[in-house]
């Protein structure tokens, strides 16, 4: 579904994240990227968002080369971004009320778009049920929890029916027994949907829980991606497991010496 071709980013100074970096990801993968800060986890994910353009290569979803930001894409970002004047259901319908406004393309200001509001009120209603929060619908955002707020801005990106979902470090800032309670909500999500994902994380275990492939980026240029077969994804409840920590200790060894050739 991803293609990512001979890649090459860099922020100036004659330094560059990614130099000749190429990567598929195929339909209906999960996959987790880690690394140290500032190896360039959040930038591939914007490049892959269209958020931000490469200085050379190119990178092409479902065979269409990305030059902008693409509305089928799903991104979930770290500090929720939901509007604090608006409801959890208002902030929920959010996505659905630009989508009106601008077309489904994004690109123009639909004349003939039929829009079917009661469609979207069981889409809404639909996921607000599903991630545990419907009950909260007529609440604000500084009124919820970070785990409801969190919640909240993944069913605002659920709702737009992405084909592709990215997530940025989406549950750093939860306390760790939320953090897990959400990390399984994500598994069973993609065990039901079968929706393409990616998720950057600082956290190990976090990327053995959520990734079927993880991706180790270094501290120095990213030329050849060092890609993890990970089959215990999903198996949140076996994290003390031997076989768990073992994979979490390979990651910890990949990281190091990915430091060591960056230092």
């Amino acid at each position: 579904m991803i293609e990512v071709h001979k890649l090459r980013f860099g922020y100036g100074g004659g330094v560059f994240l990614f130099e000749d970096f190429s990567l598929t990801i195929r339909r209906g993968e999960s996959w987790t990227v880690i690394g140290p800060s500032g190896c360039g986890k959040t930038t591939l994910l914007y490049l892959i968002a269209g958020l931000q353009s490469p200085h050379g290569g190119e990178i092409s979803i479902n065979g269409e080369k990305i030059v902008r930001a693409r509305p089928s894409t799903g991104l979930v970002l770290q500090d929720h971004g939901l509007l604090p004047w608006a409801t959890i259901l208002e902030n929920a319908r959010l996505g659905l009320k630009i989508r009106k406004f601008y077309g489904p393309d994004g690109k123009h200001s639909p004349v003939n778009v039929q829009v079917d509001s009661e469609k979207d009120d069981r889409r809404v209603q639909y996921w607000l049920n599903w991630l545990g929060i419907e009950q909260l619908r007529n609440m604000y955002p500084a009124q919820l929890s970070r785990g409801q707020r969190q919640r909240a801005a993944i069913a605002r990106t659920l709702v737009l029916e992405p084909d592709l979902l990215l997530m940025d470090e989406p549950f750093s800032a939860l306390d760790a027994p939320i953090r897990e309670e959400l990390q399984k909500v994500m598994n069973n999500f993609h065990a039901e949907s079968g929706l393409t994902s990616l998720t950057v994380t600082h956290d190990i275990e976090e990327a053995v829980v959520l990734g079927e492939k993880i991706l180790v980026l270094g501290n120095s240029c990213n030329r050849t991606p060092r890609v993890i077969d990970n089959v215990l994804c999903g198996e949140a409840a076996t994290r003390g497991g031997a076989e768990f920590l073992r994979r979490c200790a390979e990651l910890r060894d990949l990281l190091a010496a990915g430091n060591t050739r960056g230092s």
